[in-house]
């Protein structure tokens, strides 16, 4: 009897699939987990940083039995990717503890750090208990440029020897950035820089309100002909939004108030134990100190994803909607409240479908059909 052949799939396409496969299902597949909204640098866009030694943040976080009981629930449920992400997560003194069991859980860990607090024990433990994938955040090419992001001197070198620390041990790192004013004249030294190192680059332009409703953050967002300029000027970028407008354009025609995944597969944990449907939609949220995370997942997040749109609902008739990235979360921190259209990211669709050519505006600012 001759041998049966089984066909080999790399991680990528096997996640496709699969995740084409249980979209409709409500399994909580993938979470986010923030250890901590505390971090030793002070970025001026970031949206949840607070004092490494804030006393009352401290006291607010979960304690690790906390945490390690709501993953150990949450992989009951059917979870088999975490992220652990902060604030710096690496500031908790439990860490490794928190990621060990995560690990031993047999779930897949991906790992956002700013990289600065990376030494060789920490980088030690990682190469023993390899997670899927480490990303740390890159806010420039140069010092000047990176501190001047992250107010945090001596960081960036901090940063670059934490890089090579994990590079050192063949660690599946990859390297990413915001762009925001401050540093948007050294995206590509930041990408070049990365694709000398062989590693995955990427950025993102997109920076909200903080979670508190504090507009600070805003002083650093690029224009919207800026975010459209950089997805043009960058081949991958220009070649994926061709591809998703090719794929997708005149189908947003979903009713549903989240027609994400969020919700389906996927949840946010916040570090006082608060469930929400994603990171950034936080205005309805689930403690999970008391209850169990199946429960939650099931009843509240499950009613979430049954809420409609409004009929008056402005974003109904727009024909670009589908180039957008307006959604509950953004409204929520913008506006306080689910639907309410954020002008900014208006102008950033109405800039990608005459950049694409979908439009044409005159004086006047009407939109005009090509």
């Amino acid at each position: 009897m001759g041998c049966v052949g089984i066909q080999e799939l790399g991680h990528g396409q096997w996640s496709k699939e699969f995740h084409q496969r249980i979209f409709n299902q409500r399994i909580p597949v993938e979470g986010s987990l923030e250890l901590t909204f505390r971090c030793n640098n002070n970025c001026v866009h970031c949206y949840c940083n607070q004092p490494v030694d804030d006393a009352s943040e401290k006291n607010r976080e979960m304690d690790t039995a906390t945490i390690k009981r709501i993953i150990g629930e949450a992989v009951d449920a059917g979870c088999l990717w975490i992220l652990l992400t902060g604030g710096e997560p690496l500031l908790r003194p439990d860490f490794k503890e928190i990621y060990l069991y995560t690990k031993k859980k047999g779930v897949l860990i991906t790992l956002f750090t700013n990289g600065t607090l990376i030494n060789d024990e920490i980088a030690d433990f990682l190469a023993q208990w390899r997670p899927f994938s480490i990303e740390i955040t890159l806010y420039g090419a140069t010092q000047k440029t990176y501190e001047a992001v992250t107010r945090n001197p001596g960081s960036y070198r901090q940063c670059i020897q934490g890089i090579e620390l994990l590079l050192a041990r063949n660690l599946p790192l990859k390297l990413k950035t915001v762009a925001i004013r401050q540093n948007v004249h050294e995206i590509p030294l930041i990408k070049s820089y990365a694709g000398r190192l062989g590693l995955d680059f990427r950025f993102d332009s997109m920076i909200n309100t903080r979670l508190d409703r504090d507009k600070s953050s805003l002083s650093a967002r690029l224009p919207a002909e800026d975010v459209v300029r950089l997805d043009l000027e960058d081949e991958e970028r220009l070649r994926a939004w061709k591809e998703f407008i090719d794929k997708y354009a005149g189908k947003s025609d979903s009713d549903r108030l989240y027609p994400c995944a969020a919700g389906n597969n996927s949840f946010h944990i916040d570090p006082y134990g608060n469930l929400s449907i994603c990171s950034i939609a936080r205005k309805e949220s689930c403690s999970l100190k008391a209850g169990g995370f199946e429960d939650a997942w099931r009843d509240f997040i499950g009613r979430l994803k049954e809420k409609t749109l409004s009929p008056n609902n402005k974003c109904r008739e727009c024909e670009f909607s589908f180039l957008c990235d307006q959604c509950p979360g953004w409204a929520q921190l913008e506006h306080g409240d689910d639907e309410t259209p954020v002008d900014y990211l208006c102008q950033i669709a109405r800039k990608r479908a005459e950049a694409f050519g979908l439009y044409t505006v005159t004086k006047n600012t009407d939109a005009h059909r090509l």
